[in-house]
C-alpha cells in the first residue's frame, strides 16, 4: 500500500475539482488579451473559439454561451414545445439536462438505460415513441458515446429532434465522429470539472440548422426571440433621425409578427474564450492522461470476479470524464467498498441519482419501477472513482492499491486474490 498521505485532512486522492490543467499557454493568452485594446466581451477571441470548435466538432454551427446549463435551456427553447407534446429523456444524468422542461406543459417520459453503458437504451426508446413525441434528450454518460446511429434511425424518419448532452463527451469519438455533430443539437459544458474548461464556467451549443443558429445568436446577445419581416413603405411613426442614431434607424426596418420569448445575456467573456481556444488544443493530451489512468483502474478492478467494466464500443472512444465500474453482490458489498476507500483516502462521488425519483419529477407523477435498470444499478452496483489529468502518478499508485485493498474487504470471500 502506498504511504501517500492527505494534507490538511483532505483526501489523498480527491475527486476532480478541475477536470483539465490550466498552464502557461492559457496564461499567455490571457496576458495577450488584457494587454490588447480589444473588448473583454463579444470580440475576436470568441469568434476564434467558436470557429475552431465548429471545425473540430464537425458541426454546421457552434455558438458559445455562459454555461452548459444555458446551452441546454436554449436547446429546449428551440423545440417550441406546446401543451400535450412529449419529450423522452434519460434519467441517468445531471439535473440540468432535463430541468428546463419543468417550465413547459409537456409530458416527460424517462427512458431506461442500457445496464452496460448507462446510456439511453434504443430498444426502450422505441417502445416510448408516440405520435406526440417531439424530442429526445440523451447524455453520453461519463464520456462513453451513446448508440447514436440506432437512436437517429428511430427518430429522424419521424421528425423527432434529438438533443445530445455532450457535457461529458468532449474528447470522445463515435465511429470516427465527435459528439455534438451526431444529432440535431449538441450541448457542451466547460465547467471547472469538465475535460475542457473556460475558467470555471462556459458552454457551447452546436446546431445543424441555420435558423436555429440565428435564434441562438439573438437570444444570447439580449435580443428578442421574435419573428420579423422587412417593413415595406414609409413608417408613419418614424421620427426624424440624426445621422448618429444608427441603432434607432434599424428599429424601423422590420416589423415583429410574433414573439417567442425574451432574450438574455449569455455571452461568453473574451477571457473564457481565450482559455477555451488554448484548452481545445490541449484536449487530446488531457484525454490521453485520463485514458491511462482508466487503464490502470481497469486492471485493478477486473481482477475481481463479478466486477463489470464501463467500456466504449470497439468503434468508439471513451473520453473518461467519469471512471465508472459496477460491483455485483448487492448494496452491502458496495457500502463496504466505499467505506474502505474513504478510510484509505480515496474520495468517492456517485454520479448521478436517477432523476425520475427526485422530488420535482415525483410531483409530475414519476415513480419507482419506471426505469428498473437505472434504479438497480445506481442503488446497488454503480461506482465512480477519481480520474482526471490533475492526478499525479503517486496519487494514481495510491488509488490503485487502495482499490485492490477495498475490494478484498468488500468481497471478503475473495480474500485470497493477490494484491
Amino acid at each position: 500500500m502506498s504511504t501517500l498521505t492527505a494534507k490538511n485532512g483532505e483526501y489523498a486522492v480527491p475527486f476532480a475539482r478541475r477536470g483539465s490543467v490550466v498552464g502557461a499557454a492559457d496564461l499567455a493568452a490571457l496576458t495577450e488579451l488584457v494587454r490588447s485594446e480589444g473588448p473583454l466581451t463579444s470580440g475576436v477571441w470568441r469568434d476564434r473559439f467558436e470557429e475552431r470548435f465548429r471545425e473540430w466538432c464537425g458541426a454546421r454551427h457552434a455558438l458559445s454561451v455562459t454555461s452548459g446549463t444555458v446551452a441546454l435551456e436554449l436547446a429546449i427553447r428551440l423545440l417550441d414545445l406546446a401543451p400535450g407534446d412529449e419529450v423522452i429523456a434519460t434519467p441517468q444524468t445531471f439535473q440540468a439536462t432535463v430541468q428546463p422542461l419543468l417550465d413547459h406543459d409537456v409530458r416527460v417520459r424517462f427512458c431506461d438505460i442500457d445496464p452496460d453503458t448507462l446510456n439511453l437504451d434504443p430498444e426502450a426508446l422505441a417502445a416510448l415513441i408516440t405520435d406526440r413525441t417531439r424530442a429526445v434528450l440523451l447524455v453520453h454518460y461519463g464520456g462513453n458515446p451513446a448508440d447514436m446511429d440506432r437512436v437517429m434511425a428511430l427518430t429522424r424518419p419521424r421528425g423527432i429532434t434529438v438533443v445530445e448532452d455532450s457535457a461529458h463527451a468532449i474528447g470522445a469519438l463515435y465511429r470516427g465522429r465527435r459528439p455534438g455533430s451526431l444529432a440535431d443539437i449538441g450541448c457542451f459544458s466547460f465547467h471547472s470539472t469538465k475535460n475542457l474548461t473556460t475558467l470555471g464556467e462556459g458552454g457551447m451549443i452546436t446546431l445543424s440548422r441555420d435558423d436555429w443558429a440565428e435564434r441562438v445568436a439573438r437570444i444570447r446577445d439580449n435580443e428578442v426571440d421574435g419573428v420579423y419581416v422587412p417593413r415595406t413603405g414609409a413608417a408613419p411613426d418614424r421620427p426624424a433621425l440624426l445621422p448618429w442614431m444608427k441603432f434607432a434607424d434599424g428599429v424601423y426596418r422590420h416589423t415583429a409578427v410574433g414573439i417567442r420569448g425574451a432574450g438574455t445575456n449569455a455571452t461568453m467573456s473574451e477571457a473564457a474564450a481565450a482559455v477555451g481556444l488554448v484548452q481545445l488544443g490541449s484536449l487530446d493530451r488531457f484525454v490521453e492522461r485520463r485514458t491511462r489512468i482508466a487503464a490502470r483502474l481497469d486492471e485493478a478492478v477486473s481482477a475481481f470476479p463479478g466486477v463489470r467494466l464501463h467500456r466504449a464500443a470497439p468503434d468508439s472512444r471513451h473520453a473518461y470524464h467519469l471512471y465508472t465500474f459496477f460491483l455485483t453482490g448487492g448494496r452491502e458489498v458496495r457500502e463496504r467498498f466505499v467505506r474502505a476507500l474513504d478510510r484509505l483516502g480515496v474520495e468517492v462521488q456517485l454520479r448521478y441519482f436517477p432523476l425520475h425519483l427526485s422530488p420535482e419529477w415525483r410531483l409530475r407523477g414519476h415513480r419507482r419501477g419506471e426505469c428498473p435498470h437505472a434504479e438497480r444499478i445506481w442503488f446497488e452496483e454503480h461506482m465512480n472513482l477519481p480520474c482526471h489529468p490533475g492526478l499525479t502518478d503517486a496519487q494514481v499508485d495510491h488509488m490503485v492499491a487502495a482499490v485492490r485493498r477495498a475490494l478484498r474487504e468488500a468481497y471478503d470471500e475473495l480474500a485470497t486474490v493477490p494484491a
